[in-house]
Order: structure tokens, then C-alpha cells, then sequence
């Protein structure tokens, strides 16, 4: 037998250090003769910084500097060019470049103090003058001016080609619905906040202990913007307290503690505020049109699908809102198309499920509809018009158990019992709704290497750059690592987030299980022939005879298959061989699949709420999710990211909203007093179903990526529910009390 490890419901490897805090977070490392930096920020949405007055903050005590525009445009090195990994087309935002004021809330100035306390106090006496012009940010009276972007941002397929003649189709369809649906602004709000504590070195090198989702893309940026070789600048993330997306990219707080570290040579820290991390990503407003046609039988004939979202003035962010539904069901005439309109406000940014939980949302909830005006049951649609193939691609999927899903979630539900008619479900004063919805989210591989050090002792270490933003990376990888080897997991250490590690990419998509995990086991794997090619030489070695392909690892040993007896110990091997320890790296990468398959994880979620007739207060209190996700290498971390995700989609449903001032052109709720999320007393009974699914075409471990698709289709089933509930459809979210109260 092997060691198996994989497919166990381990416990966090990190949990220990995350709970009695030796875990140490970007703005926690104590640093000698350490400063600290605290943003000023702008107050109107757009103009021109006329004159900035620092004289009173430098005057108190302890201050060091102030830095402004003015102060930062002889830098010769501050790059103008340069965009990070993941940056949208256009040219990204530069704090303290020049006077011009593009957004609420925007730098215009960093205090540097001795002190956080005097740096704080220190911010509030820099007095800045404006030249104010107007200014947009309702995307409504904004929405004559959208365009679909010129050029696509990597990463973002364009809307699927048109099929066949949906208009046409729309006209001549037996059934037919059509309604826009609106997703609001949405703000990342993660426990940790953004900070850079950057250590300036004796000579002159940078150690940065950075809140990202990606150690080397922060690298990258701070060497190209700066004009530092990559040897100067060591950018580590060992912990990162959520994410999300937001920390795909790198944000303000690093250029401006780089800035200050270089010019003072000394090390800096610069922490956002929370209210100031409303300055940063959101998920853009959209409006979200959709219309489709169908057979009296329930036969999709056509679909439409268009979005319209917000962008900054400097870049066209973009997501894939309306591929889904070119993916999702079968239907022969669709249209698509997604156009962007320019705000004066900050460029959107990845938030959990970046079009997915948008575009499904409308999608789903739009099915939903069609489903009530034809008379069948909402399960019963979506099987009708199951997808064999990736319409949009015209291409084979590499899997697809999404039945299974819809059979096992529908089941554990009950949803056989489920009265069709609106409001005829009832618990006393309270009305019951159920609903449910598809989820689709892509299931996506990079390129990325990993190394791993075997010493004699019979202990592995193995790393990659790629990053831990709470999904359970550190674990799985130890797992992969272990059953590679077939060690005791206690055995094994992988360590992450530092980009003076083998390559990963930024931790997002999903990806990095399928991405790193592969890496880490050819990474294994090249270390477990070497140890073969030791042991074969070994006088008298029972593998003398062997082939790679015959042993297999397990207990600390190599063995032939199926041959328990005839082994060697790994320690032996090296003992024998005279050698210390043994290194390899290796690289793993997608191959042609790619082209050939289409790859996704699918769900099927089902949700119970309990509307108050009176109050029209809503309680999600039942959701079940089914996953066909492939492989799951660790159930309990998997089902955990699935449970945060369907919280987030009650969240969605229910709670979450930025509101925009567009007298000020500034996001007014920016506390987590006045942006709701769910609590422990809003979340009930969560059940989350592992699908059996192999696939062997994804990459060597047949594993999918986990994070983003517990939350998309959740809204939209919660949405459902609700309709089934009272009979009222609301089409913008958050579905809140006055909502579910108001009359058409």
C-alpha cells in the first residue's frame, strides 16, 4: 500500500500558527528603526491639485517627510510604462505622479513619521486645494457613451460568436422572456488590511513583506517601476488574511512605502485604513439585459445576453459577464456582447468569481422566469437543454457530471416536494421559498514550477512562489508532496510566498491547485527517481531488476507493486549513495488540452428562504451545493472553501452594496459598520456535495480549482426562492426588505 494522503479531510498545517499567532502578517514583522507612512487622501473626484500645504504636519514632532506630486517628479525612475501581470489595457494608476486628481479618495500625499500615531495626526494638517471640474460616476446617465473595448484584456476570452439569428429567433419564439437584471457595486473587505512593511538592507537591497496574492508579480512591479535588478528586491507573503482578488494586483500602499524607503534609506510601513480600502477593487456596477426564446416544451430557441460595466477613465477593465450563457446551455441562435462606460472613479477589480457570479446571476435567475411562463419545473428546464459540447468553442468538454449534480443536490434537498406555485408554501406568518440555479466556472491551468529538497534524514521541503490567501494551499501541497514520496505528512514542510522561489503565478482563477499541485509532484517525482536510481545500485537491492514504472512509494519506502517485501528505505537510498540530500525542480505546464477541451467545474445549488409576510425580512435557511469539481484533494479544506463561497452568495443576494454619493463621487458606506455581510446569525444549515468526477485530461492529478464556484449561481437560487416565496421578482441586487415590500 502507499501512503495515501490525497483525498483525506486533513486539518490546515497552518492552522496552529494562524491561531495562537506566530503567523505573521505584512504589517506585523517588527523591523529596527522602522517608519511609518500614512496616506492622505483626495477629497473631490476629479480636477487638479492647486496647491498642497505641509508645513504644519512637518512641524510636529517626529515627522520626517511629507511626500507629494511635487516631491516625486524629479524621480527619473518612477516608470511610466510598466503594467503589472494581471492589469487591464489602458495605463494604470500612479500615486503621486502628478497633480491631477482622477478619482475620490485617490494619494496626494504620504506622511512619514517615527510613529503611526504622529503619522496619523500628522496627515489631517496637510491642507490641499483643488481645482475642481466636473465630473461622472452614474453609470445611467453614462451608459449612451459605452463601447465595447478595443482591445481585450489577457486572460478575458471576448463574448462568444454569434449563432445562428437570435433576434429572429426572439421574434418567431413561442415563449419568450426579456428583463435586465443589475449587479451593485461591491467592496473586497478582507480581515487583513494592505500593507507593505519594506526593509531597506545595509545595501541598499529591499526585503518587502507584502499583503498580495502574488509574491513575484509584486516583484516584478517594484523592479520595473523602480529600475531595480530582480536580485535587489525579495517580496515575501508567508500569510495573507483574505483576498479575493483584490490583491491580484499590487496596490498603492507598496509603491508609495518603496518610494518612501528609497529616498529616506530606511525601512517603511505603510497600512490602509479600512475606509481607505474602499479607494481600491470593486466589483463594478453592471447592468445586465438578457432575453430568451423557447418551444412550448421548453426547447431554448434563442439567447441574448449584453452587459454594460463600469471602468475607470485610465484603463478598460473587463470580465467575461456574458460567455456563460453561450456555455452553459444548448441553444442554436445566440447573440453576445459586453460594452464598458468610463467613470471617474478607480478601476474595478477581480472580486470572487469576476463575471461568473455576475453573468450567471442575470443568466439564472432569467431561466428561473422562462421557466414559471412555460409551466416546467425550473430542474426540468435546465436538463431539457444540457450542453454535450462548449458551444462557444465548439469543442468537447474534458467532463462534465453536471447531471449528477442536479440528481444528488436535488435529492438531498427534497426538491420532488417542492409546490410550484408561488406562495404556497407556508410556516405560520412565514413564507417559504425554494429555488435553485447552475453554477459554471472555468477550471483553469498555468504554468508553474516548484523544487524539492530531500535530506537524509527522511525530511521533505518543498516550495513554490505561489501564495496561501486562506484557501488551504499550504496543506494540499503537503499532501501532494507526501503521497508523491510516500511520506508521513509530518515529514514534509512546503513553504510558499516568497519570489526568491521557484516561478508561480498570482493566486487566482482557481487555478493554483491545478497549477502548483502539478508542479510539486513532478517536482517529487524527479527527486523519487533519483532516490530509484540510488537504490538500484544498492548490492543486493531487491529493485536491482526493477523499472521506475514498477515501484511505487509509500512508508517511507520504494517497493515493487504489489510486492510489500521487496523494498528500500528512502533514508537507505541516500545512506548508500553517500549523498547528504537531493534537489530537483521541475516545471509544469499545460499542454495542447487546451485546444482540444473545454474545461470547467460545474454546480447545482438549491436554497430554502423564509420570508416574513409582514416585515418582508428574508432568512436563507437552508442551501444545499452540489460540485463536480474533479479530484478533491482534501474534502475538509475543499468543503470550507465551498461554505465560504455560498456565504458570500447569501451575502450577494441579500446584504452587500457600495453606495456611491454622485454629488461627491465617493463610496459612503466605507466601514464594515455600514457595508453589511452576513454574520454567524444570518448563515443556517449549508450542505456541500463532492460529485465523483475523474477527469484525466485537466493535468496529472485530475484536479479543478474550488474557490470561485461556490459562490456563483447562489445568488441567483437565493433570488429564485424568494420569487417562489411571495410571487415578487427583484431584479437588483441586494434583494432587501424595501424590495421584497414595495408594489410594482
Amino acid at each position: 500500500m502507499t501512503t495515501a494522503a490525497i483525498g483525506k479531510p486533513i486539518s490546515r498545517v497552518d492552522g496552529r500558527a494562524k491561531v495562537t499567532g506566530s503567523a505573521k502578517y505584512a504589517a506585523e514583522y517588527n523591523v529596527p528603526n522602522l517608519a511609518y507612512g500614512y496616506i492622505v487622501s483626495a477629497t473631490v473626484a476629479k480636477g487638479k491639485i492647486a496647491r498642497i500645504d505641509a508645513s504644519a504636519a512637518l512641524a510636529v514632532p517626529g515627522v520626517i517627510e511629507v511626500f507629494t506630486h511635487e516631491k516625486t517628479k524629479h524621480l527619473a525612475w518612477f516608470d511610466r510604462s510598466y503594467q503589472d501581470e494581471v492589469a487591464p489595457p489602458g495605463s494604470p494608476f500612479r500615486p503621486l505622479y502628478d497633480d491631477e486628481i482622477q478619482y475620490n479618495m485617490q494619494p496626494v500625499a504620504l506622511v512619514v513619521a517615527e510613529d503611526f500615531g504622529i503619522a496619523r495626526y500628522a496627515a489631517t494638517l496637510v491642507r490641499v486645494e483643488y481645482e475642481r471640474v466636473a465630473f461622472a460616476t452614474d453609470l445611467e446617465q453614462q451608459r449612451a457613451q459605452a463601447y465595447v473595448p478595443p482591445k481585450k484584456r489577457n486572460g478575458i476570452p471576448p463574448p462568444g460568436k454569434p449563432r445562428g439569428d437570435a433576434d429572429a429567433a426572439i421574434a418567431s419564439a413561442e415563449i419568450t422572456h426579456e428583463a435586465e437584471y443589475v449587479m451593485p457595486y461591491e467592496h473586497h473587505n478582507p480581515m487583513e488590511m494592505y500593507g507593505s512593511t519594506v526593509v531597506y538592507e545595509p545595501d541598499g537591497k529591499l526585503t518587502i513583506y507584502e499583503k498580495t496574492q502574488g509574491a513575484p508579480n509584486c516583484q516584478t512591479y517594484v523592479v520595473k517601476v523602480f529600475g531595480y535588478s530582480t536580485g535587489e528586491v525579495r517580496v515575501i507573503s508567508s500569510y495573507v488574511g483574505g483576498a479575493f482578488g483584490s490583491g491580484l494586483r499590487p496596490q498603492h500602499q507598496l509603491l508609495l512605502a518603496v518610494l518612501a524607503a528609497r529616498e529616506l534609506k530606511r525601512s517603511v510601513r505603510v497600512s490602509l485604513t479600512r475606509e481607505q480600502m474602499f479607494s481600491l477593487s470593486y466589483r463594478p456596477y453592471t447592468f445586465l439585459p438578457i432575453s430568451l426564446g423557447a418551444n412550448r416544451d421548453g426547447t431554448l430557441t434563442a439567447i441574448k445576453h449584453s452587459a454594460t460595466a463600469v471602468t475607470s477613465r485610465f484603463e478598460d477593465y473587463q470580465e467575461d459577464d456574458v460567455n456563460w450563457s453561450g456555455a452553459l446551455y444548448k441553444c442554436a441562435n445566440s447573440k453576445f456582447n459586453y460594452e464598458l462606460a468610463q467613470l471617474d472613479l478607480n478601476t474595478p477589480c477581480d472580486m470572487r468569481a469576476p463575471g461568473g457570479a455576475t453573468g450567471m446571476y442575470a443568466l439564472e435567475c432569467a431561466m428561473d422566469e422562462l421557466a414559471y411562463k412555460i409551466g416546467i419545473d425550473p430542474l426540468e428546464l435546465r436538463l431539457k437543454n444540457f450542453a454535450e459540447k462548449d458551444q462557444n468553442k465548439d469543442l468537447p468538454f474534458s467532463s462534465n457530471e453536471l447531471r449528477k449534480c442536479y440528481a444528488q443536490g436535488a435529492e438531498k434537498f427534497g426538491w420532488s416536494k417542492r409546490n410550484p406555485e408561488p406562495r404556497s408554501m407556508r410556516e405560520g406568518n412565514q413564507l417559504i421559498g425554494w429555488g435553485m440555479a447552475t453554477g459554471l466556472w472555468d477550471a483553469q491551468r498555468m504554468k508553474a514550477s516548484a523544487k524539492a529538497l530531500l535530506t537524509a534524514d527522511g525530511k521533505l521541503e518543498v516550495s513554490s512562489a505561489t501564495t496561501d490567501i486562506g484557501t488551504g494551499t499550504y496543506t494540499i501541497m503537503t499532501q501532494i508532496a507526501a503521497e508523491t514520496l510516500g511520506l508521513p505528512m509530518d515529514r514534509v514542510m512546503f513553504r510558499l510566498g516568497d519570489s526568491s522561489m521557484p516561478m508561480a503565478p498570482v493566486e487566482g482563477g482557481s487555478w493554483t491547485a491545478a497549477t502548483v499541485g502539478p508542479a510539486v509532484q513532478a517536482a517529487c517525482q524527479a527527486v523519487g527517481k533519483k532516490l530509484f536510481g540510488y537504490a538500484k545500485k544498492i548490492k543486493g537491492s531487491p529493485l536491482a531488476k526493477a523499472k521506475f514504472e514498477d515501484i511505487e512509494f509509500g512508508d517511507g519506502q520504494m517497493r515493487l507493486k504489489g510486492g510489500a517485501s521487496q523494498s528500500v528505505a528512502l533514508t537507505e537510498a541516500l545512506r548508500h549513495a553517500k549523498v547528504a540530500s537531493i534537489e530537483e525542480e521541475a516545471t509544469a505546464a499545460p499542454g495542447s488540452e487546451a485546444k482540444k477541451y473545454s474545461m470547467y467545474v460545474r454546480s447545482a445549488i438549491f436554497a430554502e428562504v423564509k420570508v416574513d409576510e409582514a416585515f418582508g425580512t428574508v432568512r436563507v435557511t437552508r442551501v444545499v451545493n452540489a460540485i463536480a469539481g474533479g479530484r478533491v484533494l482534501n474534502p475538509k479544506t475543499a468543503r470550507s472553501q465551498i461554505i465560504g463561497g455560498v456565504v458570500w452568495g447569501i451575502g450577494m443576494a441579500l446584504e452587500e452594496e457600495s453606495h456611491l454619493d454622485h454629488q461627491f463621487g465617493r463610496f459612503m458606506n466605507h466601514s464594515l459598520a455600514e457595508y453589511h455581510v452576513p454574520v454567524n446569525a444570518d448563515i443556517h444549515d449549508i450542505e456541500v456535495i463532492f460529485v465523483e468526477e475523474r477527469d484525466e485530461i485537466i493535468n496529472s492529478l485530475g484536479v479543478k480549482g474550488l474557490g470561485e464556484i461556490g459562490i456563483v449561481g447562489t445568488a441567483s437560487a437565493i433570488a429564485n426562492a424568494i420569487y417562489h416565496a411571495t410571487g415578487k421578482r427583484v431584479r437588483d441586487l441586494p434583494i432587501t426588505l424595501d424590495k421584497v415590500m414595495r408594489t410594482e
